[in-house]
């Protein structure tokens, strides 16, 4: 009864909305539970006959299953980006989801790698083997660049720009940026792409992709997970490290060097600033050096 309904969501966040592939699955994903919810509990409605204390029963069904509460807010994007489509469109007169409270979510600063910790880890890989010298330039790439994991995997041979020290990056809702990428990271994906990729059978339609695995193919987000996994634990390091360790390591080590705010949210590809200000998280005596050093009431008379 909903499959015309979820068609044009996900033809209006495509389209309209320019979001993401995963984001589109992600919300499909979330209506699709809603859908099966309303089965179980015997409701034959079509989306203009939900109302407020529907989509309020199902969130508590999931929250006593256990759902965390930043899953549970995800799934409240998608309700009401599917409820503002409907409204839109005339199949809802009202939008039911308009009151609909999302759970407060704590602010759960990232674990952050130091230098040494990155070292640490980067001297873990066994360049003995090809792919060793592939994850190599694809840790020196994600500490370099910031990039998301989604960004790194569809990273593109065509948007390396080595001759000017950039690399054009494709992020959320397909929006392009010019972030720069540091000499190490250049020198390492140069060596990975002369030494390891140029032998490589590469599988059609995938010869633009930078990082491949061994079959010619682009690398998936789980692969880069259990590598890093597996490295962090062969370096002794305890944190909870994932493809996003290196990210939130970036942008932490750039804010405290002294990096203005607002270039660091360009580089990340923040849409607000907001976001980026998360990474402000500086140690109290960074935060009195940088007083006393700068601030007139601390200067020495």
């Amino acid at each position: 009864m909903w499959e015309p309904y979820k068609k044009g969501f996900k033809a209006w966040l495509q389209l309209e909305k320019s979001v993401s592939a995963n984001t589109v699955e992600a919300y499909l994903r979330d209506i699709g539970h809603f859908t099966s919810f309303l089965l179980e509990e015997g409701l034959k409605l079509n989306p203009g006959e939900i109302e407020l204390n529907h989509l309020e029963k199902f969130l508590i069904y999931y929250h006593k299953l256990g759902m965390t509460a930043s899953s549970q807010a995800r799934m409240v994007s998608g309700i009401r980006s599917f409820f503002k489509y409907a409204s839109i469109e005339g199949i809802c007169s009202k939008d039911p989801s308009v009151l609909l409270e999302s759970p407060k979510l704590k602010r759960k600063l990232p674990d952050v790698l130091t230098v040494e910790e990155i070292e640490a880890i980067i001297s873990a890989i066994d360049l003995s083997k090809p792919e060793g010298e592939r994850n190599r330039a694809i840790i020196e790439t994600m500490y370099s660049c910031g990039l998301r994991v989604s960004e790194l995997v569809n990273l593109k041979l065509s948007q390396l720009h080595f001759d000017v020290g950039f690399v054009r990056v494709i992020g959320k809702g397909d929006k392009e940026r010019l972030v720069p990428i540091g000499s190490v990271a250049m020198k390492y994906i140069d060596q990975y792409i002369h030494h390891i990729r140029n032998k490589m059978n590469i599988v059609r339609g995938e010869e633009d992709i930078l990082f491949l695995n061994r079959r010619g193919k682009r690398l998936t987000r789980l692969m880069i997970f259990l590598f890093l996994k597996e490295l962090a634990q062969k370096a002794g390091i305890s944190k909870n490290i994932s493809p996003h360790t290196f990210r939130h390591s970036f942008a932490t080590h750039l804010v405290e060097g002294g990096a203005d705010l607002r270039a660091v949210q360009e580089m990340l590809g923040h849409e607000s600033i907001t976001t980026t200000e998360i990474y402000t998280h500086l140690d109290r005596e960074f935060l009195r050096s940088t007083l006393q050093q700068f601030h007139p009431a601390f200067q020495k008379k």
